[in-house]
């Protein structure tokens, strides 16, 4: 295996896995009994997780590089 092929699977599977726990994490705020949220809150926060998935995917895709937001409720 070539190096940059070793390096983007160590990166690849370690940022995933990062990602993944992370949208887990954002799932546990769902509980109604410990978290006061309203509806619009959490269409925002599905939003802008599908609106990143929309823009990796693009990357992926086309190879182009775009400008990252940073999520604010």
């Amino acid at each position: 295996m070539s190096e940059k092929r070793e390096k983007f699977v160590k990166l690849a599977e370690g940022r995933t896995q990062a990602a993944l726990e992370a949208i887990r994490k954002i799932g546990n705020l769902s509980n109604k009994r410990a978290y006061n949220y309203s509806d619009q809150d959490a269409k925002k926060i599905i939003k802008a997780l599908r609106d990143a998935t929309n823009d990796l995917e693009s990357k992926f895709n086309a190879s182009s590089a775009g400008d990252s937001e940073r999520f604010k409720l």
